[in-house]
C-alpha cells in the first residue's frame, strides 16, 4: 500500500531543520504484514529526542530511514500467527520489542532484549525484515516503529493494546515519555507516599518521571538549566524546582535523583545531589563520545550506586497497563506533557523547537 511519512536523508544536516530539512515528506511502499506483523494507522506520534539524536548524529543509523518510535495507532490488518489483537484495537507504539526468549528479555526489564537491540541498530523489524521502499530503493525502520507516517508494519511484540477510552494523544506518550521517565520511577526508584526524588533534565521524560513520582505520593523536585521548565515543573506538581547552582548551593539531596537530560553536566548534577547511601538512576541518552567526572571515593565512602536504566526498566506489556490505569483514575495526567500538535509536513521546523528547549511534547496529527 501506498503511505506518506517523514524520510531521514542525511544525518548531520545543519541547523535550522526549517531551512535545512533533514527529514522529506515523501510517499513510499508500505508491503503488508508478515507473520507475528500487524498492520496499524497511525493516529499520533510525539517527536523525541530520541528522534533528534538520529537527524544530529549523536545516535547515528543507517539512512534512508523513516524516523518516529513514539506513536498509537489502530490495528487495521494482522499478518499470520498474530494472537492477542483484533482489528480495531488501539495500540501503543514500543521502541524496544522483546523476543522474551534472550537473557535480556530473562532479567525483568533490567537488560534490553538482544535481538530487539540488534534489530534497532541494523534498522528493521524484529524478525530482520524491512517492509519499506521508496522508487525501488529501500527505507530503513526506526526502532521497529517508523511512525512518523500514516501508516507503519511493526513486529507484534513491538505494540501494546490499551483500552479505547485511553485518547490516542495519551496512548503514544505512554510508549516512550512516560515508559521511561516514568519507568525509572516505579521499577528503580519505587518511592513510598512521601519519600522524596529529585528529577534532573525536565524535558518530556523527566516531566513524565516528576508526574509519575507525583502520582505515587512521593515530594518532587525539579532541576534544569531552563527557567521556563522550572515554572513547568511546580505547575506539574513539583514542591519547588530550581537551576543546578540553586540546587547545589540549597544542599538538595535525596536518595533517588533521576537524569533524564541525556548530557554530561546533568549526570554530573544527579550524581552529586544524591543522598549518602542513595541512587542516581540514569535514563538520559548522551553522545557514545561524551564522558564525566565522578568520585569513586563519593561512591564508596557514602554507599552511592549509579544505575542505568534503559527504557525505564520496563516490560511494556506489564508497565502500559499500569500507567493506563494512573491516568485513568485522573493521578497522571499524560495529555499536561503536549506542547503543540502539528502537521506532518511541520516536522523538521518542530525538531527545531525540540533541540532549542522551548517543547516537552509535540504531536503529529494523522
Amino acid at each position: 500500500m501506498k503511505i506518506t511519512g517523514a524520510v531521514l536523508e542525511e544525518i548531520g544536516r545543519d541547523r535550522p531543520y526549517a531551512d535545512s530539512r533533514p527529514l522529506t515528506i515523501s510517499e513510499l511502499e508500505l508491503d503488508p504484514p508478515g507473520a507475528g506483523e500487524v498492520l496499524v494507522r497511525i493516529e499520533r506520534a510525539g517527536l523525541c529526542h530520541s528522534d533528534l539524536s538520529v537527524i544530529d548524529g549523536n545516535r547515528p543509523r543507517p539512512v534512508p530511514m523513516l524516523l518516529g518510535h513514539e506513536a498509537s495507532g489502530i490495528v487495521e490488518q494482522l499478518g499470520d500467527d498474530v494472537d492477542g489483537f483484533a482489528l480495531g484495537d488501539r495500540v501503543v507504539m514500543t521502541f524496544l520489542p522483546r523476543c522474551g526468549d534472550c537473557d535480556g528479555c530473562r532479567s525483568d526489564g533490567l537488560l534490553p532484549c538482544t535481538p530487539g537491540s540488534a534489530a534497532n541498530n541494523a534498522g528493521t523489524l524484529l524478525s530482520g525484515g524491512e517492509r519499506l521502499l521508496r522508487d525501488g530503493t529501500v527505507v530503513h525502520h526506526h526502532l521497529g516503529v517508523s511512525g512518523f507516517a500514516t501508516h507503519a508494519v511493526v513486529d507484534a511484540r513491538s505494540v501494546v493494546r490499551v483500552d479505547a477510552d485511553i485518547p490516542a494523544d495519551v496512548a503514544a506518550l505512554l510508549g516512550c515519555a512516560v515508559l521511561t521517565g516514568g519507568g525509572a520511577v516505579i521499577n528503580l526508584a519505587k518511592p513510598q507516599p512521601g519519600d522524596s526524588i529529585v528529577v534532573v533534565g525536565l524535558g518530556g521524560v523527566g516531566m513524565a518521571a516528576l508526574l509519575t513520582a507525583v502520582a505515587l505520593g512521593a515530594t518532587v523536585i525539579g532541576v534544569d538549566a531552563n527557567p521556563d521548565k522550572l515554572e513547568q515543573a511546580v505547575g506539574l506538581g513539583a514542591s519547588a524546582a530550581y537551576s543546578p547552582a540553586d540546587a547545589a548551593d540549597r544542599g538538595i539531596k535525596a536518595a533517588n535523583v533521576i537524569e533524564a537530560a541525556g548530557n554530561v553536566r546533568a549526570f554530573e548534577t544527579a550524581v552529586a545531589l544524591t543522598a549518602a547511601g542513595g541512587r542516581t538512576i540514569t535514563v538520559g541518552l548522551p553522545s557514545p563520545t561524551a564522558r564525566a567526572e565522578v568520585s569513586p571515593l563519593g561512591l564508596v565512602a557514602e554507599a552511592r550506586t549509579i544505575v542505568g536504566s534503559y527504557l525505564g526498566s520496563a516490560v511494556p506489556s506489564r508497565d502500559i497497563p499500569i500507567f493506563a490505569d494512573l491516568w485513568r483514575a485522573g493521578r497522571l495526567p499524560v495529555e499536561k506533557l503536549v506542547s503543540a500538535e502539528i502537521r506532518l509536513d511541520e516536522v523538521n521546523a518542530a525538531m527545531d523547537s525540540l533541540a532549542d528547549g522551548h517543547a516537552l511534547r509535540q504531536i503529529i496529527v494523522f
